[in-house]
Parts: structure tokens; sequence; C-alpha cells
């Protein structure tokens, strides 16, 4: 019940606020660009990597991102930029 009421007193603060929902909520925020590049802020930890499966933990579940020629070109503890040829990304519910 507790984690309710913070959640939502976050939405009403974020709304009246007009703050970022992404800062506000403790959310991920994905950008990519065109097919080749994805940042994501906001991740927990990268679970798995290979050049073509990539899966970052989230504070709510899962990301994983499906390709062809992943190279991670930065990673910080909660950002990560991907460069390769971006197929899928898929969020998981745990």
């Amino acid at each position: 019940m507790a984690k309710s009421f913070l959640h939502q007193m976050r939405k009403w603060m974020t709304q009246k606020m007009d703050l970022p929902e992404d800062v506000m909520m403790d959310l991920p925020r994905v950008t990519m660009i065109g097919q080749i590049h994805i940042y994501i802020e906001n991740h927990r930890g990268l679970l798995t990597f290979t050049d073509r499966e990539v899966r970052l933990v989230l504070k709510q579940g899962q990301l994983l991102i499906k390709g062809e020629q992943f190279v991670i070109k930065m990673i910080l503890p909660e950002e990560i930029l991907l460069q390769g040829k971006i197929v899928e990304v898929i969020y998981l519910e745990q």
C-alpha cells in the first residue's frame, strides 16, 4: 500500500511540476538513432551481452535488444550506448 501511495505521489508531482517522467518515476529512457545506435538511461545493469543480443536489468523488468554486430561504445553505471544493426527492442516484465 505504501508503494502504491508513493507511486501515485510521484506521478502527481510529475504532472503538477511539469517534470520529466523518466526522472521522477525512475523509468528507463531509450533513444534510438535509426537502426544503428541505441542509448539507454536509468538501467540497473548489464545482464547479457553478445554480438546479437543485449539484455539490461531495469527497475521493473528487463530490456532485450536483438540485432547484429553489437558493440558497446560507452557504458556507465546507469547508461549504455550500443552500436550495431538493431532489429528488435522488447520490454520484458517480471
